[in-house]
């Protein structure tokens, strides 16, 4: 499995157009596509999603960046030190380097607050989005793929993926150990599947249990599924820290919170309507 093309797509002066950028944004534009019919078949207007996504995707993007330089720095690149000694490069996230984890905490504080601004019904707005947002998961996870980031150990699977010297991090850049013709498992890949076949299952959910759904209930089966398969993807990882000793880092304990916290969340909400109801 090779990058198929140059990460870079034009290039006039010093303004360029990668395919990480446009992966993106085809993503976004998906999504929020999905997400307005969702809001427009819940009886709400789709105007006001397409007004959210602006306040929505900056602080998302802010987060996603800021949870990769604190927490996630690849070790390839020098970790946390590398970026507080060149500040500059923080803002550089076109070449790679946002995390799912810090979008979901500054984007649902973003979300959370404009509808309380816009007087909306904040859990009809979480769902349209949790439905949709599997599906740019699964879209954008192939910038990693062109970058050639997002990778895990050795692997002799047949589908492994081939990485250039200058993309690898210790120790995998010791050629002498690890040569040119040593594969790699695309952790990339995985996580695409995993996004798109849980986009295609909360698609099915919200129309075959239309009637027994509340308010809600697609974010918390998003925040189930999502974290569930992270949680093991984390264990392949080659670029994080991990707690010394132990093969878990903080995605680990974030994704157990939240398919446990979910699980409950969604347990309890309809076991309380099945006693309201005998």
């Amino acid at each position: 499995m090779y990058p198929p093309v140059d990460p870079i797509i034009v290039e006039i002066g010093p303004f360029a157009l990668r395919w990480y950028g446009l992966l993106m944004l085809i993503a976004i534009l998906a999504a929020a596509q999905i997400a307005s019919r969702e809001v427009e078949r819940r009886g709400e207007n789709s105007d006001n999603l397409w007004d959210m996504l602006f306040w929505i995707l900056i602080p998302g993007f802010i987060g996603a960046r800021l949870y990769y330089v604190f927490i996630q720095s690849p070790r390839g690149a020098g970790g946390l030190g590398y970026y507080l000694d060149n500040p500059a490069e923080i803002l550089k996230i076109w070449g790679g380097g946002i995390h799912i984890f810090g979008g979901f905490i500054f984007g649902g504080i973003a979300l959370w607050l404009f509808t309380r601004m816009r007087r909306l019904k904040t859990p009809i707005y979480l769902d349209a989005i949790a439905l949709s947002l599997p599906l740019a998961q699964a879209i954008g996870r192939w910038g990693n793929f062109i970058n050639q980031e997002l990778y895990g150990p050795p692997t002799t699977l047949p589908w492994g993926l081939r990485i250039d010297p200058d993309h690898r991090i210790p120790p995998y850049d010791n050629l002498a150990q690890y040569p040119e013709s040593i594969r790699f498992q695309p952790l990339f890949l995985y996580e695409s599947l995993w996004n798109f076949l849980g986009f295609a299952l909360l698609f099915w959910i919200s129309r075959r249990f239309q009637k027994q759904l509340k308010p809600g209930d697609i974010a918390l089966g998003y925040l189930i599924w999502y974290p569930l398969g992270r949680f093991f993807i984390e264990f392949l990882r080659t670029d994080s820290w991990f707690f010394p000793g132990t093969p878990f880092n903080v995605v680990h304990i974030l994704s157990a919170l939240a398919v446990i916290g979910s699980s409950l969340a969604l347990y309890w909400r309809h076991r309380s309507t099945k006693r309201v109801d005998a």
